[in-house]
């Protein structure tokens, strides 16, 4: 039964907008309702991707039986406590990275899904666009033999404004949390958990972190290069060094981008993957699908992955003394 999934938004900033256009795309799903904490912008944006409801309280969309499916951009601070409400009310729950703010506050919603028997998903988008899909397949696949090394940069300039939430450190601002999350999760998603971790940072006056460098150690001496950073540009790619070649992810690998591949030998090629759309319905698909299955969990985002994502980010962290 192709039922329709009606979603509701908890948190209607810049990620809202993108998820919303997106789901616009989408057969089968429907913007019911949307949340803020000031009901004219709750209004606006309920207007402006014809959701039903419009509310200016997240309790009070969490009570609206005809929801489905939450998705939740709220600021990092609030996820668990945002999660934790919907699951509560039975609604599932496709939560925005990162997941939350540490490994417990993780577990705990982990728990409270598995509890109330309900889906639960770290909405990590970068794992179902298709150029990422495909450069997984390709290592999978060993198309240029094994991977000797990645780097992953994710760097751009912003001026430090201590009113904004990206800075705020109270709200987990900073570059670790906010961008560095992306290249850890190509490091993770394609070489597994690493046996030794370095890192060092860079702040900002309020402690928030500014950048972050990092160094992975995996068998036979395979390293995965990591950097975020929010005081340069940077060229944002993922590039995967293997015996016979090279992988690459191009500009701002974590959106959808093309893919380069470079060969040892012989003439190299990009593919382009003619992406038509910001790139959130993929997630959104996946997340109807599973809905519609009485799945509680993603065989792709699994809350294995979700936790070692969170316990590695921990782990650097804790390597460069970062506190919130």
């Amino acid at each position: 039964m192709h039922k329709t999934i009606n979603w509701g938004i908890i948190g209607l900033g810049n990620i809202a907008h993108k998820f919303a256009t997106d789901l616009l795309t989408i057969e089968g799903a429907k913007l019911y309702a949307v949340a803020s904490r000031n009901q004219e912008k709750a209004n606006e944006f309920a207007s402006k991707y014809n959701a039903t409801k419009a509310y200016s309280s997240y309790e009070s969309l969490a009570k609206d039986p005809n929801i489905d499916a939450v998705y939740i951009a709220t600021p990092h601070t609030l996820h668990k406590e945002n999660t934790l409400l919907c699951l509560d009310h039975g609604i599932a729950v496709l939560c925005e990275k990162p997941f939350a703010m540490d490994s417990d506050e993780v577990n705990e919603m982990i728990a409270k899904a598995k509890d109330k028997n309900v889906l639960l998903m770290e909405a990590l988008w970068t794992y179902f666009l298709p150029h990422y899909r495909y450069v997984l397949k390709a290592l999978e696949d060993r198309f240029y033999g094994d991977v000797l090394k990645l780097e992953a940069d994710f760097g751009f300039y912003r001026a430090f404004d201590n009113s904004s939430r990206l800075f705020n450190k109270s709200l987990g601002g900073g570059s670790l949390l906010d961008i560095g999350i992306y290249p850890i999760f190509a490091a993770l998603s394609a070489l597994g958990i690493p046996k030794h971790i370095k890192g060092n940072a860079t702040y900002f006056e309020n402690g928030a972190d500014s950048s972050c460098n990092m160094v992975f150690t995996y068998e036979k001496n395979v390293k995965a290069i990591l950097k975020s950073t929010l005081i340069e540009d940077t060229p944002t790619e993922a590039i995967f060094h293997c015996e016979k070649g090279i992988i690459k992810i191009n500009h701002q690998f974590h959106n959808p981008s093309t893919v380069s591949l470079i060969p040892n030998e012989g003439e190299g090629e990009t593919i382009d993957f003619n992406n038509k759309t910001i790139g959130y319905n993929y997630e959104a698909i996946h997340f109807n699908e599973l809905l519609r299955q009485g799945k509680t969990e993603s065989n792709v985002m699994s809350f294995k992955f979700s936790q070692s994502l969170i316990k590695t980010l921990d782990d650097v962290r804790n390597l460069i003394n970062l506190h919130y």
